[in-house]
């Protein structure tokens, strides 16, 4: 892969092991000449990624919409800076200009940016792999629920297994090279209605 497009909070978290990994995440894909496409913004976990990523000499573009431009949280230190009208053209510029997706912790926009990617992964829009960092067992909650859905019905286990989980960067970014979409119609197509 020769980018990666990181969702994580615009928040810092409260344990600081959360910062450290960012900023080691951003180092990481520096030191193996991957491009970081990211939110943009210099604060929390953003702004940490980019200080590793830039730390690391690393090519690192970032996309904000203006609006949170205009609240002076833009980092003003990136390789490319990539100004949008909304959310919406954020994600969408952030898709095409990355190979995968990792998520790092974050709240709802977080959430939502990996959550999305994943069903266009899903739904066979892309082929791209979607990992979660899963740093201190931030994520084990969502690795139960997924299980939950494929018990309860309500997703494949195919599906399931698209997604990568790992707390170890480089056994994560290993896995994401190896990684290989589901050989099935899309899934609407699989559907008993």
């Amino acid at each position: 892969m020769q980018s990666i497009a990181v969702f994580c909070g615009s928040s810092r978290g409260t344990n600081p092991v959360y910062r450290d990994q960012a900023y080691q995440l951003g180092r990481i894909l520096a030191e193996r000449d991957i491009e970081v496409v990211f939110g943009g913004a210099r604060v929390g976990l953003m702004g940490h990624l980019a200080e590793g990523t830039l730390s690391g000499s690393g090519k690192i573009t970032g996309v904000i919409p203006d609006f949170l431009g205009e609240e002076e949280i833009a980092h003003d230190n990136l390789t490319r800076m990539i100004r949008v009208h909304s959310m919406h053209e954020r994600k969408q510029r952030m898709h095409e200009l990355s190979e995968g997706v990792i998520a790092l912790p974050g709240g709802y926009g977080t959430m939502e940016e990996f959550f999305e990617m994943l069903t266009w992964a899903q739904l066979g829009l892309h082929k791209k792999p979607i990992a979660l960092l899963n740093i201190e067992g931030f994520y084990d909650p969502i690795n139960r629920l997924t299980d939950t859905m494929v018990r309860e019905g309500f997703l494949k286990n195919i599906n399931r297994n698209m997604l990568i989980i790992d707390h170890s960067i480089g056994h994560l970014l290993d896995q994401m090279d190896h990684y290989q979409p589901p050989q099935t119609d899309k899934w609407i197509n699989q559907q008993q209605w």
